[in-house]
């Protein structure tokens, strides 16, 4: 899917007038507006219904401009800058006076990301023709705040519905899950949110593996909150040896339930709806919330996720999920 060239045009006269636009990243949707003005930032919080004091990623069009957007930026945010740029990365740095707390939630630092989507991308330089060449375009994922993300253009209308312009429509997006956010403001690298980026891949350019903080403490970043990402219908994680017995529980007591399973079904006929998720972790976080979505419209009373294996390659996939359980059941 391609926008038109009267699309991208449309699109950079909303961002220029201050008005909000839904772009397809490689991650997920984002909701996005001028970056530098703070009233067109107050659209994003207020169509989402999101805190005010919840920082904000800033999508720019290349690294270049990152010095107008945050100063001392050290020589290791470089090297993964031209490691991982365009892909699904934040960057936490040092912000520079001048940009706007209505984006850093009134911290001290600011987020930033080239995003690895083409549409993205063209829309980011000709908005950086229009606005000034270190224009930026901030961007939460494009829902209602703690549902789940979206990852068609479809999915923005069924959350957003008038509440945003324009739906620039990129297709289904590649990497389904939120971009690995990194602390570099506080000298050595920190991962502040799990990602398709993994320790594995950043220790390649690191010469070892960064530490993960969740601690209370760290600059607050987009996605860190307990309860996000979550479905109205309740959800649980409950182990595979078990998941026949729960599932038959359910149907006793006459609960209607969905399964999202990388495995098959154990008998025909139940539950009532069942979704087969791929069985690598970039697979199942590629089909991971459009799962969420299609089960949460299933009509069943609970969705259950068969616990996910342990091992380090499925931590983001796990991130979003146990995100998602604490904040179910809550629409």
């Amino acid at each position: 899917m391609t926008p038109s060239d009267n699309d991208y045009r449309r699109a950079v006269d909303l961002l220029v007038a201050g008005e909000l636009v839904a772009i397809p990243t490689e991650t997920v949707y984002g909701l996005g507006a001028d970056a530098a003005n703070p009233d067109a930032v107050a659209k994003i919080f207020a169509a989402k219904g999101r805190p005010a004091d919840h920082p904000l990623i800033v999508h720019l069009a290349g690294h270049d401009a990152v010095d107008h957007w945050a100063e001392q930026v050290p020589a290791v945010a470089w090297e993964l800058m031209e490691t991982f740029w365009p892909g699904p990365l934040t960057l936490i740095l040092k912000k520079q006076a001048w940009v706007p707390a209505a984006v850093t939630g009134g911290q001290d630092t600011v987020g930033l990301r080239v995003p690895g989507h083409p549409v993205a991308l063209e829309l980011l330089r000709r908005f950086a023709a229009a606005k000034g060449e270190h224009a930026g375009i901030a961007a939460p994922s494009a829902n209602r705040f703690g549902r789940i993300s979206p990852t068609t253009a479809e999915h923005v209308g069924e959350e957003l519905g008038d509440r945003v312009p324009l739906i620039l429509d990129g297709g289904a997006c590649k990497v389904g899950i939120e971009s690995t956010i990194i602390d570099c403001s506080r000298g050595e690298p920190v991962i502040l949110r799990p990602g398709h980026i993994s320790p594995v891949h950043l220790e390649a350019v690191l010469g070892r593996q960064p530490a993960v903080e969740t601690a209370a403490g760290a600059p607050r970043v987009s996605g860190s909150l307990e309860a996000h990402y979550a479905p109205v219908t309740p959800l649980r994680m409950v182990a595979g040896e078990r998941l026949l017995d729960f599932i038959n529980a359910q149907r006793h007591r006459g609960g209607k339930c969905a399964v999202i399973s990388a495995n098959q079904p154990p008998q025909a006929g139940m539950p009532h709806a069942w979704r087969l998720m791929p069985a690598d972790p970039v697979g199942y976080a590629h089909d991971l919330y459009a799962a969420l979505r299609d089960m949460d419209h299933a009509g069943v009373d609970l969705i259950v996720v068969e616990t996910l294996p342990q091992d380090a390659a499925w931590t983001a996939v796990a991130d979003r999920l146990r995100r998602a359980v604490a904040g179910a059941g809550q629409g």
